[in-house]
């Protein structure tokens, strides 16, 4: 099989599993693929997690995941597998919005392959999607302590009292350097005396 082969087989087999044939139509099961149809405000409600209430969410863990012992996840997976479970959310009613021909028992058809196909690229998608927002808090987070510093500095910097206690440590500093200027200018001014060799001992 060549590599042209390869690729094409590997094409087919996403799309089969991206989408599903329903009385004659396709029904896309990756909800990125309706994005031509998206106005911003359903692109970011897609692609953000925490659009949906707790309790939606909650609702339907086993719903999508009847195998998954929510209780032994630590607090990431936890949250990964919350953002998987309102991504099935999402598609299916982004599925029902675009196709509302589409039937009950469709639908119930839609979600089983959904489950099966998208489980795992939704979490993927979800877990990239928390890192990337944490990064971006904690870039934050550190823009907003160094802005808070500067501006205390600046604040404390004109006080009436640091002004006053200020110009005396400045005048001090100022009258040292001088100090220390003028004593290291007077003994370069100084001549070296040189001894005839007859002074010095030396025969």
């Amino acid at each position: 099989m060549t590599a042209t082969q390869q690729q094409d087989v590997q094409l087919q087999r996403r799309r089969q599993q991206d989408s599903i044939q329903l009385g004659g139509r396709t029904i896309y099961l990756n909800p990125f693929l309706y994005w031509r149809r998206f106005d911003s405000n359903t692109d970011r409600w897609l692609r953000e997690p925490g659009q949906l209430t707790e309790d939606q969410i909650t609702a339907n863990r086993s719903r999508f995941y009847p195998e998954l012992d929510w209780g032994q996840l630590d607090d990431h997976a936890t949250a990964v597998h919350d953002g998987a479970v309102e991504m099935f959310l999402k598609s299916l009613e982004l599925i029902s919005t675009f196709h509302p021909e589409l039937g009950s028992g469709q639908m119930l058809e839609v979600e089983r392959k959904m489950t099966i196909t998208k489980k795992r690229a939704f979490e993927r998608w979800v877990d990239k999607a928390i890192r990337r927002r944490q990064r971006d808090e904690t870039r934050e987070h550190r823009r907003f302590e160094r802005s808070r510093f500067w501006r205390a500095w600046r604040e404390w910097i004109l006080l009436d009292t640091t002004q006053k206690a200020l110009v005396p440590v400045v005048m001090l500093m100022v009258l040292s350097g001088v100090m220390g200027w003028s004593l290291a200018a007077d003994r370069s001014a100084c001549p070296t005396l040189a001894l005839p060799s007859g002074q010095t001992g030396v025969r």
